[in-house]
This record gives structure tokens, C-alpha cells and sequence, in this order.
């Protein structure tokens, strides 16, 4: 009997009540196909691996994260709820020591989601690493967290949330996003100015394979997350990468990653993207396992395979070259680079338009932020929908000093409710969630 070397917690959630359209590309069949083969391949027969039933988020969880307009119910679904939950899940399995890693195969994915919620954006209504890990930092008391996003598309709603969380590690390996949706990621968004160079954008171009990927792991990713020393390492374990993927243009294959996952070694994974769903999902899923659990993945390969079709063009190695050459300096001069964007500086404002594509509306923000050399800062956002909706979020980081926490209550206290719909007030130091409805 196969016997894994690291025990592998596994949960599945294909949210068979939950899809765009019978059609769209996320729909539960997307999971059903790795459930089906990962039961043929006779997986939890193996010594160690073991499955795990989802819990259901709780409000508390999604406020600990985000800002829903007007309230959680109205952008969640209950799909959404479970899959929150399933992540949480597999997260208290690996913190209470019950596995040694885990894996989330859970839909509808969040890498997507920033932290005001108005709809659905890249397929995604709520962060569900997110909301795992912050309900991790407060059971468990874990401080520094490495974030890994895998996907092919910019984590840009993840970025969003960390943005100015020095205690937060996210890095992004995606398609440049001159070539693919959300058209964000580059390689000098480096976080705000109180944890600027904890965010590190690496965007490779079209058609990077197997090689290139694994050198950006080995010579970029895995230096700065040991520089880094986190608590935990989550991977947003985005498929869509492969070569086969219906809406994205690389080149990457299933042996390649499983190689990532044994080189990244995270402690949990967490299903994103991924829309080949008979040709490459079930054999990427397995290997990510098979990987997780320390066995031979070796004999994993999807049928249409063709290691000569998909190998890496010699400008795009050279390409590859380059931006890592950049997220190493970017690295290595963090400390300058935060120190120039902090120089002078109270506040920091900036303001943005969002779109949302799944559920087409238009979101204005006006962000400000409180420069602060001993937390992340008080965060206000002024936040408006083409739809209807305007709030006004407040935002109080974990381990907020003093005159930040003066900063953001004095923000909450003075907004007038007659202007916004509902003026909120998050503090992530007391755990409390406050709401002033008009």
C-alpha cells in the first residue's frame, strides 16, 4: 500500500448550484472531472491522504476581509458561503496538525475579489484565501503570511486587500497584463507606501512553458519567500496556465505543476482558475496532490501531451531573463523604495475605477491612506457604484498603532450617515465591525 510522506488533507466543493451560465467556462463540471478521476486513480486509497467536508463561512469571516454593498447576503450565494468555508476548512486541518498540508478543490474561486464588494468580478464575488487566512491569523496567531498566486491571471484582488499589509507577502506569477484580463500585474506594483515591496508582480509573456516557470520559481519566488520567513505559505492554485486552456496562452503542463508544488512546498493550496476541464484539470489536480503528499508523480501526463509542441521559444527564455533580473533588484531595494514613498508624506490618496466585468458596473473609489512607520495604516475608502450604492469603509489594520486607531475611529465618528447608504468601520485590532446605515 502507498503510504504519503506528508499527510494531505483534501476538500471538495463543486457548487453544483452555482454557475454564470450552463455554459460558462466556471461551472461545476469543472470540478466533477477531477473528482471522478481522482476516485478512478484510487487517490484516497492512499495511506495519509484524506477528505474533508466544507463548513460554511460565517459573516463574521467575510468582515474580517471585505466591504459588501449593501450587505454580505445581497453579492453571496450560499456556494459562495460553502466555498469560503471549505478553504477554512482544509486551513484548521493543517493548524490543528490533523494533516501536514492541504488542498481546497472548491468553487466558486475569489482571486478576484478586492476589499469592497459590489458584484462579481473575473468570475469572483468574495476572496476566499482572504477569508481563510485572516480567520487563520486570528484563531491561530499567525502573523506573517506568504501568498503564492499561480493563476494565469493577475491576482489583483488579493493584491488589493494586501496591499498595504507589511506582514503579507503576495506574489503574483501571471500572463503579462498587456496580453490577458484584468489587464494589471506589472512588475512596478510594489504595494502601497507603508509595506511597499511585500507585493511582487511577476508577469511572464505568452507562451512561457514549463522552463520558465520553474526559473522564475527557483531564481525569484523561493529567495524572497526564505528572505521573507513567513508563518504559513498559501498557494492560489490557479490551472489556467496549462496549454490547453481555452482563454489564456501559455504553455505550462502537468508535470510542470507538480514541480512547482513540490519546489513551493505551501502548507495549503487553494483552487483558482483552470478551464480545460477534461483535458488538462483531473491530471493537474492529481499531480498537485501526488506532489503535496510527497509521491511519484511522474506517470501523470494528459493525453495530448507534446513536450517538442509546447517548448519554450528561445526570446521568450530571454524575456523571462530580464523580469527576473527586475523582481530581484525590486527586491533587494525594497527598504529605499518604501522610504521614497513615505518621504514627506501624511496621507496617501489614490483613486481608481473598477470594473466589473461579470456583472458589467463601474466602481469609483477614493482611497486614503494614513503614512505610518509602525502598521499598515488607517485606510478610508469612499466607494460608488454606477449602479447605485456609495459607502464609506474604514478600514483599522491588525496591530494598528495608537494614532492610527485615533485616525480611523475620528474617520467613522465624523461621516455623516445622510451621505453614504452605510458608513462601516472594520477593525481588524478588536475584531469589531461597526455599520452606520442613512
Amino acid at each position: 500500500m502507498l503510504r504519503a510522506k506528508y499527510k494531505t488533507g483534501l476538500v471538495f466543493f463543486p457548487a453544483f448550484d452555482w454557475a454564470i451560465s450552463p455554459s460558462h467556462p466556471e461551472r461545476e463540471e469543472r470540478l466533477l472531472y477531477t473528482q471522478d478521476q481522482i476516485f478512478e486513480e484510487g487517490i484516497f486509497d492512499i495511506e495519509g491522504i484524506r477528505e474533508f467536508k466544507p463548513e460554511l463561512a460565517t459573516l463574521e469571516d467575510v468582515r474580517r476581509v471585505h466591504f459588501c454593498v449593501p450587505d454580505e447576503r445581497k453579492v453571496m450565494t450560499e456556494s459562495h458561503f460553502i466555498s469560503a468555508g471549505g478553504a477554512k476548512t482544509i486551513g484548521k486541518a493543517v493548524l490543528d496538525m490533523q494533516v501536514d498540508k492541504g488542498f481546497a478543490l472548491v468553487r466558486p474561486p475569489g482571486h478576484h475579489a478586492m476589499r469592497v464588494v459590489h458584484g462579481a468580478r473575473g468570475f469572483c464575488n468574495v476572496n476566499i484565501e482572504a477569508i481563510m487566512i485572516e480567520y487563520l491569523r486570528d484563531a491561530y496567531k499567525i502573523e506573517k503570511v506568504a501568498i503564492v498566486d499561480t493563476d494565469c491571471h493577475h491576482g489583483d484582488g488579493t493584491q488589493d486587500i494586501y496591499w498595504h499589509d507589511p506582514d503579507t507577502l503576495f506574489i503574483s506569477i501571471h500572463q503579462d497584463g498587456r496580453t490577458l484580463y484584468p489587464g494589471t500585474g506589472f512588475s512596478n506594483d510594489l504595494g502601497g507606501p507603508n509595506a511597499a515591496g511585500t507585493t511582487v508582480n511577476i508577469p511572464l509573456p505568452p507562451y512561457t512553458s514549463e522552463e520558465g516557470f520553474l526559473y522564475t520559481l527557483n531564481h525569484a519566488v523561493m529567495p524572497i519567500i526564505q528572505d521573507f520567513k513567513p508563518d504559513l505559505i498559501i498557494n492560489s492554485a490557479g490551472q489556467d496556465n496549462h496549454f490547453s486552456d481555452p482563454i489564456t496562452n501559455m504553455n505550462f503542463s502537468a508535470q510542470g505543476y507538480a514541480a512547482l508544488t513540490s519546489i513551493l512546498n505551501a502548507d495549503i493550496a487553494v483552487l483558482e482558475g483552470g478551464y480545460a476541464i477534461e483535458g488538462a484539470l483531473p491530471y493537474v489536480n492529481v499531480g498537485i496532490i501526488l506532489a503535496m503528499a510527497g509521491l511519484d508523480y511522474s506517470r501523470v501526463i494528459e493525453p495530448t501531451y507534446d513536450a517538442d509542441k509546447i517548448r519554450q521559444k528561445p526570446e521568450v527564455t530571454e524575456r523571462i531573463g530580464l523580469i527576473v533580473e527586475q523582481t530581484q533588484a525590486n527586491w533587494r531595494q525594497k527598504d529605499q523604495i518604501k522610504e521614497k514613498m513615505q518621504a514627506g508624506k501624511k496621507i496617501d490618496e489614490r483613486l481608481r475605477k473598477i470594473y466589473y466585468d461579470t456583472d458589467n458596473l463601474m466602481e469609483t473609489q477614493k482611497e486614503t491612506l494614513r503614512i505610518c512607520q509602525d502598521c499598515g495604516g488607517a485606510i478610508r475608502i469612499d466607494s460608488a457604484s454606477d449602479r447605485g450604492g456609495h459607502i464609506l469603509a474604514v478600514h483599522l489594520p491588525r496591530n494598528a498603532c495608537e494614532p492610527c486607531r485615533d485616525t480611523a475611529y475620528q474617520w467613522y465618528e465624523t461621516a455623516g450617515s445622510g451621505a453614504f447608504d452605510n458608513v462601516f468601520l472594520q477593525d481588524r485590532n478588536t475584531g469589531s465591525y461597526l455599520i452606520k446605515k442613512r
